[in-house]
């Protein structure tokens, strides 16, 4: 088996001029590897903190604010619907109670998990799609 390495290892070198050549072909190899998986790294990272640190202001401004419902907002009009949908009350649990509970109170330990797993995921969406915009070199 060790015949066998060293044989194709003289063959992929007999490819190049020199053993530098393969050398500098190496390093840039794992030079883009390297730099397209920080990248990816990076973008999922930047989604998920970014998720959540945005979700309490994007709460705040469609009106989950820490005094309750905001008066004429989005989520004034969630609320009315889900009251007319639910004969005239808000069902414990619904959509617009857990958003005003996080609008209130700021996300729990498992809202922060699932608000930084969708965000990293759209982080990753958003890193995919960047490859084919980019040149390589």
């Amino acid at each position: 088996m060790a015949a066998l390495d060293f044989c194709c290892f003289v063959l992929v070198l007999s490819y190049f001029e020199s053993v530098k050549q393969f050398l500098l072909y190496l390093g840039n190899a794992l030079k883009i590897a390297l730099c397209f998986i920080l990248g990816k790294v990076v973008a999922i990272t930047t989604g998920a903190v970014g998720a959540v640190a945005l979700a309490p202001v994007a709460l705040g401004a469609i009106g989950f604010t820490a005094g309750g419902i905001a008066a004429g907002s989005y989520a004034a009009g969630m609320m009315s619907a889900a009251a007319a949908a639910n004969g005239g009350g808000v069902a414990a649990g619904g959509l617009v109670a857990v958003l005003q509970s996080a609008g209130a109170a700021g996300l729990s330990a498992s809202a922060s998990a699932v608000v930084a797993s969708g965000g990293a995921a759209v982080g990753a969406a958003v890193g995919w799609l960047s490859s084919f915009f980019r040149k390589v070199k």
